[in-house]
């Protein structure tokens, strides 16, 4: 969830940030006259954002990733059980 906050309120709740965002949402918009100047986040959403990039970088991954999803559309996946056993050998 995305909510704004002046900067200067920002500024005297620094220390409580942490907390209220996670609370009250991943992010939090720090404005200056209305209009967002600087994005606050956890740090668990910042690492899932820059994971989500790599992800998005890596054409190989990328064709990887559509074609397990096209395979999945079309049943083409294993079963968990069958995974197990094959990897328990």
């Amino acid at each position: 969830m995305l909510y704004n906050l002046p900067i200067t309120e920002a500024r005297h709740e620094l220390t409580s940030l942490p907390e209220k965002l996670t609370q009250e949402g991943s992010t939090l918009a720090i404005t200056r006259r209305g209009k967002p100047v600087l994005a606050v986040m956890t740090w668990q959403h910042y690492e899932a954002i820059l994971e989500t990039l790599e992800i998005l970088s890596d054409a190989n991954l990328m064709t990887n990733l559509r074609q397990g999803i096209e395979e999945a559309k079309a049943g083409q996946g294993l079963d968990w059980e069958s995974v197990k056993l094959d990897l328990a050998l």
